[in-house]
């Protein structure tokens, strides 16, 4: 249960649901809208926010997703089931389109893995095919949907004498219209023109009586006449009949298509039911997508863990203005029941306070809430809130007459598996009076075992937070040196109202502070101050230690990085080493082979001088071969095999059953948030298999030759048309521009510039003397006066 009934208008979930109607695509995603209905049954809540995953995780992956002409045929449906009844024209194209649709869909949820989309699957289980409803639409509905000639031989044949008589009207239309122009009794400009339905021709009223025929109707001034010549007359008669016969034939057609429909309307609901479920489930995909949402780990027990909860409404509007909102965490457990939250006016205590309402509802209504995903979600069976200015006029109710009503409602129906929240805690009457009311409704609560969030200024509240188990302060936070709120939440200690620091920021009278300080007393404004600075010094030692330990997993990683490296370069020279003896062996055997066999061809010869000088050239040819060898690189290129390991950061993984592919950039507790090209999907682990890094990242080249073509390409990539020595002192400048020039015709490059400035001419002339010298250079000239003039020389190179 809900209390009181007006929970969604306060905690603002009416703004949520105006956001979700505005993403429906028809009236049957509007109506799921509106049913929509707070529920502590873990199982539909676990169902209505997984299915929304797995949609808003298809439909990014496949895309693609049918979203037109959702429309509402249910109305109509309805109307059907009477006998007697036909379906409307329109009403019948309208059917056509929808069910398309419908159809597209069921296509498409089937095409997706049963494994992977459970529940998106279940939907399309056992629904009506309507192929042979639309098959006979297509026999009767044209494109436009208007009736096909072809869908009756009677309408057929009916349709064709109409364009008979027609032409036939036509043509003696526009002979008698011929004969009226030549005449001068109509303007040369008339054509033909209906009236009652009927082709006329507009005469002048002078010459009315020159055409025998009928006449229909004239104009408002009377000087025009539209007449039916007699001839036609006949003729349009038997058109007229035709158009009768015509409509009654459509009837026809319409009738025997809803008598054939009507024993399977109830299967055609149902499709239409489908239709209006998938239009709110994308709705509720579209919706968490603008406010990143999620689905938190959901617990069947009363307790919240949420990590970087957000305001919906609240983070929208700041999106808009280019600004963040401030997230949350909040713990709520067994042991830490109720958060007493303290702090300055203005200072979020109230957003925090509505953040945890809205969340809270919006999940319980099956919705993704902003939060991160490995926070951790449990259900209430009751939410309570007390917010806002309840008088009453009307009922005699003050503010706190009206507090006092809710707390009493509250302390009736409040359990252990209630959430309460109550903003400004005893608030609306005098201070010390409703302090003491409200700590003793506070210890009430505490022995119900319920779980809350309450805001208040109250002194005796904080006192009472830190000494009744089950009860934690917590602060909202605010930086007193510039005198801002910082809107974060900081739990195990109360927060300052800063009343003093705020009224002197927007320059309240100094001298009546300081009255209002000599009353308070020092000892209350000096444990204000004390409580202020502990607050931000802890503040800045937190971020400290967030710096350090994000410093110290970097150095860890680099460490690590150079030692895998070091190892890497040792295995490798070993390897190499090993290799260069076995190649040196095998030369060394060779050469000895050679000699042996020159040795035993000389003694066979008996040392013929020719052919020993012929084998002694064969020894000095196969010395300078062995010379020419180089010792061969072998590269540490162990077998790749595919990594089975578990998924980690940086990793690169596909969906099962997709061709998509992504990187992960983060994973915990069994969920990888996964980057794809155009947006990121929190995925379970088990539904992501790893692959190996995308192909299409350029190898850099190894080998003999690795280190030349890795600075060719590095060259290729820095090299600009355009060199710019102004400024230079000839030495700089003739340096650089060598290298330059070098570069140009290693790269093959057709035309470069050289700025050189026009100044007093002298760098000018040193550049033209050096490309003089260079042979590549095929010729070299001024640019035009628009670029550069005599400051700019264009050199062009021999190809």
């Amino acid at each position: 249960m809900i209390y009181p009934e007006n929970f969604e208008e306060k905690v603002g979930f009416d703004h949520i649901r105006a956001l979700l109607k505005k993403h429906c695509l028809c009236e049957l995603g509007e109506d799921n809208v509106d049913a929509i209905s707070f529920s502590a049954d873990f199982e539909r809540i676990d169902h209505q926010l997984r299915i929304t995953e797995e949609f808003r995780e298809l439909s990014g992956l496949q895309g693609g997703f049918p979203s037109q002409d959702y429309l509402n045929l249910m109305p109509e449906l309805k109307r059907l089931r009477t006998e007697g009844t036909i379906i409307e024209l329109k009403k019948l194209f309208d059917l056509q389109i929808s069910l398309r649709t419908i159809q597209e869909i069921i296509h498409y949820l089937n095409k997706a893995d049963e494994e992977t989309y459970p529940l998106l699957s279940a939907l399309t289980i056992e629904l009506f095919d309507p192929s042979r409803i639309l098959s006979r639409l297509g026999q009767i509905l044209d494109e436009k949907g208007s009736i096909r000639d072809s869908a009756s031989p009677a309408l057929s044949e009916i349709r064709r004498k109409l364009i008979s008589k027609r032409g036939q009207i036509s043509g003696k239309i526009q002979k008698t219209l011929k004969v009226a122009k030549g005449s001068g009794w109509t303007d040369k400009d008339v054509e033909p023109t209906i009236r009652g339905g009927r082709l006329v021709i507009p005469l002048q009223s002078t010459h009315k009586r020159k055409i025998q025929g009928f006449i229909h109707d004239e104009s408002a001034s009377g000087q025009t006449v539209y007449i039916e010549p007699a001839e036609v007359f006949d003729t349009n008669n038997e058109i007229r009949d035709l158009e009768n016969s015509e409509r009654r034939e459509i009837v026809k057609i319409l009738t025997a298509f809803t008598q054939m429909i009507r024993p399977e309307i109830e299967e055609l609901s149902q499709l239409y039911d489908f239709l209006g479920a998938i239009d709110f489930i994308r709705a509720k995909a579209r919706l968490t997508g603008d406010i990143e949402g999620c689905r938190p780990e959901l617990l069947s027990r009363q307790e919240i863990r949420w990590m970087n909860a957000r305001h919906p409404l609240l983070f929208l509007s700041f999106r808009k203005q280019n600004k963040k909102v401030v997230p949350l965490n909040i713990d709520l457990d067994k042991g830490q029941r109720i958060l007493l939250i303290s702090g300055p006016n203005a200072g979020g205590k109230s957003v925090c306070l509505k953040t945890v309402g809205l969340l809270q509802y919006m999940l319980q209504c099956g919705l993704p809430v902003p939060m991160s995903p490995d926070s951790k979600a449990g259900i209430f069976e009751k939410l309570f809130i007390d917010i806002g200015d309840e008088q009453s006029l009307e009922n005699d109710l003050s503010t706190y007459s009206s507090h006092l009503i809710n707390m009493k409602n509250f302390l009736e129906k409040l359990n252990a598996h209630s959430l309460f929240l109550i903003d400004e805690f005893g608030a609306g009457t005098e201070p010390q009076l409703g302090g003491t009311v409200a700590e003793s409704v506070l210890e009430k609560f505490n022995e119900l075992k319920a779980f809350g969030v309450i805001t208040t200024h109250y002194a005796n509240l904080k006192v009472a937070a830190d000494e009744l188990p089950g009860v934690v302060n917590g602060a909202m936070l605010f930086d007193a040196k510039n005198l801002r709120p910082l809107y974060m939440l900081k739990t195990g200690k109360p927060g300052s109202s800063f009343a003093f620091e705020i009224a002197q920021h927007i320059g309240f009278p100094e001298n009546i502070l300081n009255i209002a300080k000599e009353k308070t007393g020092t000892t209350q404004i000096d444990f204000e101050k004390q409580l202020q600075k502990l607050e931000t010094d802890k503040l800045a030692i937190d971020k400290k230690k967030t710096e350090l330990q994000v410093a110290d997993e970097f150095l860890a990683e680099m460490i690590g990085k150079y030692e895998k490296l070091n190892e890497n370069l040792e295995h490798s020279r070993k390897e190499i080493l090993k290799d260069a003896k076995e190649e040196a062996q095998k030369i060394i055997s060779g050469s000895n082979k050679l000699i042996e066999n020159t040795i035993r061809e000389v003694r066979e010869i008996q040392a013929r001088k020719n052919k020993t000088k012929e084998l002694r050239k064969k020894i000095e040819q196969h010395k300078e071969d062995i010379q020419k060898i180089p010792v061969k690189e072998k590269k540490n290129k162990p077998e790749k095999k595919p990594d089975t390991g578990p998924i980690q950061k940086g990793d690169h993984v596909k969906v099962k059953g997709h061709d998509k592919s992504g990187e992960v950039d983060e994973v915990r507790d069994g969920q990888a948030m996964v980057s794809f090209e155009t947006f990121k999907l929190n995925i379970s682990l088990d539904k992501l298999r790893k692959i190996d890094s995308p192909a299409g990242k350029t190898k850099q080249p190894t080998g003999k030759y690795g280190r030349i073509l890795s600075d060719m390409q590095q060259k290729i990539e820095n090299f600009k048309s355009v060199i710019d020595i102004r400024g230079k002192r000839v030495e700089e400048a003739i340096t650089e521009l060598g290298n330059y020039i070098d570069d140009a015709i290693l790269l093959n490059i057709k035309e470069v510039q050289i700025i050189h400035g026009k100044g007093n001419g002298v760098l000018r002339e040193v550049v033209r003397q050096y490309l003089s010298t260079v042979d590549e250079v095929k010729s070299y000239h001024d640019a035009h006066p628009d670029r550069g003039g005599h400051g700019t020389t264009l050199v062009n190179f021999k190809q």
